[in-house]
């Protein structure tokens, strides 16, 4: 048995970048940011920014599109995806993304805060907003307030 499953919560690096396939199925990109903070050996507080490349599809998309923006914070579930590349010196590297299967917006009431779509192979395109069912309420009470310093960008 094997799991390929990945949980985020961060914040959009910059607005979502929506595209349409040859057969008109929305594909929508954007980068995730997630944060974590600790003391290093002479105790001063440091703070590690990891990036991630997100990547929704469908109806899914459409509502990220239209709903998401740069700043706002958003739990996703997916699975990881790695694709290799030559780069411009001839070096072989490996990109990661994380094909998300739901997403739900964190926030403000004015952010869609309480809003979130799920998919899978099976339903994508035919569900809805959810009123939250589907990301675990432990989240909404994880860790300190996240303030506007806190944002990497």
């Amino acid at each position: 048995m094997s799991v390929n499953k990945v949980i985020l919560v961060g914040r959009l690096g910059k607005d979502p970048e929506t595209r349409y396939t040859s057969g008109g199925q929305a594909v929508c990109h954007f980068t995730l940011a997630t944060d974590e903070t600790y003391k290093d050996k002479s105790g001063e507080r440091q703070k590690h920014t990891e990036w991630h490349r997100i990547t929704v599809w469908g109806k899914q998309a459409e509502i990220a599109q239209q709903y998401l923006k740069k700043g706002s914070q958003i739990y996703v579930e997916g699975s990881i995806r790695s694709s290799e590349y030559t780069d411009k010196e001839g070096q072989k590297k490996t990109s990661f993304e994380i094909n998300a299967s739901n997403f739900r917006m964190l926030g403000s009431k004015s952010d869609s805060a309480g809003s979130s779509y799920r998919s899978n192979s099976a339903t994508a395109g035919s569900s809805g907003f959810d009123s939250g069912a589907s990301a675990p309420a432990e989240h909404d009470q994880s860790g300190p307030e996240v303030t506007d310093e806190d944002i990497p960008f």
